[in-house]
This record gives structure tokens, sequence and C-alpha cells, in this order.
């Protein structure tokens, strides 16, 4: 591949993404195209950022002309932007859905219009709401539960749009809570670190028992990279695993890190207005292509902490 474009590769997963690409394939010239709002920032990318072989733009992919621009030659499309703080949405930011399902719109056309040979179109497993037991496929039916899923489903179904419509070459990716560094501290993992950290007290929504299976960015990475090469187009993949947590049992292991005392450094609020009481993805169809998570949260949560220690004058605040 000669030319790669990631929107979104200044965020958290975006960035982790835009590295390992560069990495991997070392002939490839990557363009991240990115808005580079609260949760994103170009030094996500400082090890690699002064290479010839990336351009960072600062646009937003509700700029159809640059996005179209961009495109041109692309021979893969890695559509990772997206407004995704579930507590941002039920404030019904307009952003959600000029960003998820507007931009995504742009993305398509654009890709379309110059006929671009693979995208891949990175959604949420949020799209299926809550499960009590076992685990979604693909086939399973939407029932997204909050504005920001509802916006992520609304943006699949833009996508499937183009896919039958025009035969447009993409692949979906439905994927588990992605957990590692970089991450904005509104997220659980992060926050709690970034909360340990400045002697903070973590809230916790309700009395923390939401269950949650965490997949590590660096195995999402592989995972497209799997796709792109074995991954049928048309087709929606499930990313997961099977490490799975009560969001109370994340706390405590990232108190233990921190030497708290874990009843002295939290605080139960009122639970949001709807909280998904678990979520969980069967990824059996992506396992037969030859790939299967490796890392589990405690084996990189050291990593993490450390590296909120190491960045924490970046978030002055945990909210933005």
């Amino acid at each position: 591949m000669k030319k790669i474009i990631i929107t979104g590769g200044c965020g958290f997963i975006g960035s982790h993404i835009v590295e390992y690409f560069f990495h991997k394939y070392k002939e490839s010239k990557i363009i991240v195209l990115d808005k580079i709002t609260y949760a994103a920032n170009v030094n996500n990318l400082i090890n690699i950022k002064k290479s010839k072989r990336l351009k960072i733009i600062k646009k937003d992919i509700l700029d159809f002309n640059i996005l179209k621009y961009v495109t041109k030659k692309a021979d893969l499309v890695i559509h990772a932007a997206a407004e995704s703080h579930v507590d941002n949405s039920f404030q019904l930011n307009d952003d959600f859905v000029l960003t998820n399902v507007l931009g995504t719109k742009n993305v398509m056309q654009a890709c379309k219009e110059n006929k671009v040979k693979k995208i891949i179109h990175v959604s949420t497993d949020e799209i299926y709401g809550e499960i009590f037991k076992g685990s979604f496929n693909e086939k399973n039916r939407f029932n997204p539960s909050n504005p920001y899923s509802s916006s992520k489903a609304a943006a699949e179904m833009i996508v499937n749009g183009y896919i039958h419509s025009y035969n447009l070459p993409v692949i979906i990716v439905r994927a588990n809570n992605i957990f590692g560094t970089r991450q904005h501290p509104e997220k659980l993992i992060s926050g709690c670190c970034w909360s340990f950290i400045k002697n903070r007290k973590f809230t916790i929504h309700g009395k923390g028992i939401q269950k949650r299976t965490f997949l590590y960015v660096g195995d999402f990475c592989k995972a497209l990279d799997v796709l792109i090469k074995k991954g049928k187009l048309y087709e929606a993949y499930n990313v997961g695993s099977t490490f799975e947590y009560k969001n109370i049992e994340i706390v405590k292991l990232i108190a233990r890190i921190n030497n708290k005392n874990l009843k002295k450094n939290i605080q139960y609020v009122k639970d949001r207005p709807f909280n998904d009481f678990r979520y969980s993805v069967n990824y059996s169809k992506l396992k037969k292509l030859g790939w299967k998570p490796k890392i589990k949260v405690e084996e990189k949560l050291l990593e993490i902490n450390e590296w909120y220690i190491n960045n924490i004058k970046r978030f002055n605040k945990r909210f933005e």
C-alpha cells in the first residue's frame, strides 16, 4: 500500500493505529486527518510526527472538499474519527450527530468518488445495547440505548447504504471497550488513574457493578491488520475479548497500584440516565481468521498508570 488515510489519527485509538501501520508498512505514506478536539493531541504521535512518511492535516471530516482531496489515490482508508464519550452525548450535543453520522457519510462519499480500494469503518459494540448473558454476534439486531451508541448505529446504516447501493469496499469493525495509554481521562481506566494521581476522589456511577470486557489497543490494531489482509469486504466483524470486569474491580486494581485506600478515595454518584449493565461480543468470526486477544488489563495497568504520571500536565481537568 502506497497511501493510507486514517481519520481521527491524533486521538487515543487513532494514534495507536497510525503508529502500528507506520511501523508495519514501511513503504506506505500515512495521512492523518484530525480535527484535534479536546480528546486528541498531535503529541500522541511524537515518536513519528517528524517523518516524511507521515502527514498530519488538522481538518474536520465535515469538510467534504478536504476529504475528497486527501483520499485521492488512497489504497486504504481507516475511519476512526468519532465523538465517543457517552456522558457527553447525554447532553444531546449536536457534535455526535454531525461527526458520527454526517462525517461518516462524507468519508464514504469521498471514498466512493475516488474509488478507494478498501475502507475500514470503526464502529462499536455498543450498537447492540446491553446483554445480561452470552454474547452478541454480528447478525444480532441493533438496540442502542444512549445518544452516542445511537449515532454510531446511524453511521453504520449510512455505511450499509453505500455498501448495498455502490458496492463500496468497506469492512465494519465493532470493538469492546479499548484500553491503553493516551486516552483522555473521561473514561474509566484513564479517569481513575488521573484522579488517584491528582489525589482526587474518583466518582463511580451507581454501585460500580456494571460489567465490561476490555480489549487492549495493541490487540485491536493487530485485528485491523488481519481484517485488511483476510477479512471479507461488505461484512462486519466483532473485535472483543473474554476479559470481563465489573467497574469497581478495575478501580480496585488502580487503587492498589497507586497505594490508595479504596473507601477513602472513591465516591458513589447517581447513575447516568441509562447505563447498560453489560456488553459482550462473540468474536469467533474474526478468530477463524487467526486473531485472538492476548493482553489483559492487569498486564498493562502499571504501564498505563506510569504514562499518566509522566503526562499528567497534559490534562488540567478530567472533563472538558
